[in-house]
């Protein structure tokens, strides 16, 4: 902007002195008595090469502010299309939570169609126990709701623990991967009883412990289904927990033990299903 009042400055001046020297080049034929036609000529050398200056300058300005234009045109529309596209970009994160929240319910449909033989109420973890695992959490459902302590929750593709304590509108849970947490358990393809024990160190590392299985006739194998077992007086029979990845025998050579890989994510629990229904019989475990 600087540079353009300077020129227009300098313009006039030029203008004003081509002005004065043609006044003088008149005044001095005037006196001298010299033909018009010399003096037209000898302005015409004079003037017009500045005119072509003047008119130079004049164009070059307009271009420039011809080509500011442009740019604040080119400004306001890449400001227009990153308002388009930041528009666009909260709507798509919306319609990604959208599906995440569709895929995590079709999910729990499947669970619930899974153990259709019992009533179940849907309930979204509100709180959890501090750390990155769910190894206890509370949900935002209560006895007003029909949940009672010992009650078994499940989740993602099966059993993800059980109800400890109880209030109007909330239950505190306590999952099967803590490490106060045992569930007896049996191979669905074998019915040989173990026991899974919960470990928070094991979890680590995606896994948990299984012990005590009778396998006299070695037919369990790597790849097995471990479910509640019937003997459980806690958790419901046929519940799935997890796959057999590793056995081992004990010192005993009687009984083996091993790891299994849980069914459920106990590192991003959001919703899970309460099974209304406790277990009457057997001792507790």
């Amino acid at each position: 902007m600087k540079n353009r009042k300077k020129l227009s400055f300098r313009s006039k001046n030029i203008l004003v002195v081509m002005t004065i020297l043609c006044v003088a080049l008149l005044l001095f034929a005037y006196t001298a008595r010299l033909p018009l036609d010399s003096v037209q000529s000898v302005a015409g050398y004079a003037v017009v090469p500045f005119q072509k200056g003047i008119n130079s300058i004049g164009n070059w300005l307009y271009n420039q502010g011809r080509g500011f234009e442009d740019i604040r045109a080119l400004q306001q529309e890449n400001e227009e299309l990153q308002q388009k596209v930041d528009t666009l970009t909260e709507q798509n994160n919306l319609l990604l939570q959208d599906q995440d929240k569709l895929e995590r319910f079709e999910s729990l449909y499947s669970l619930d169609m899974d153990y259709a033989e019992y009533d179940k109420v849907a309930a979204s973890v509100i709180s959890k126990n501090p750390g990155n695992w769910y190894n206890t959490f509370t949900i935002d459902k209560g006895t007003k709701d029909g949940i009672e302590v010992d009650m078994n929750v499940i989740a993602g593709g099966g059993l993800c623990g059980i109800v400890t304590e109880a209030g109007p509108d909330w239950a505190a849970v306590r999952t099967i991967i803590d490490d106060a947490s045992n569930v007896s358990a049996m191979v669905s393809s074998t019915l040989d009883n173990c026991l899974v024990a919960g470990d928070l160190t094991l979890i680590e590392d995606g896994k948990l412990n299984f012990i005590q299985l009778s396998d006299t006739e070695d037919l369990v194998s790597v790849g097995d289904k471990i479910v509640t077992s019937n003997i459980s007086d806690k958790f419901l029979k046929g519940i799935l927990i997890g796959y057999i990845s590793e056995i081992n025998y004990d010192s005993n050579n009687l009984t083996k033990y091993g790891y299994l890989i849980p069914v459920v994510d106990f590192r991003h629990l959001q919703e899970v299903l309460v099974i209304k229904e406790l277990k009457k019989t057997g001792e507790k475990k």
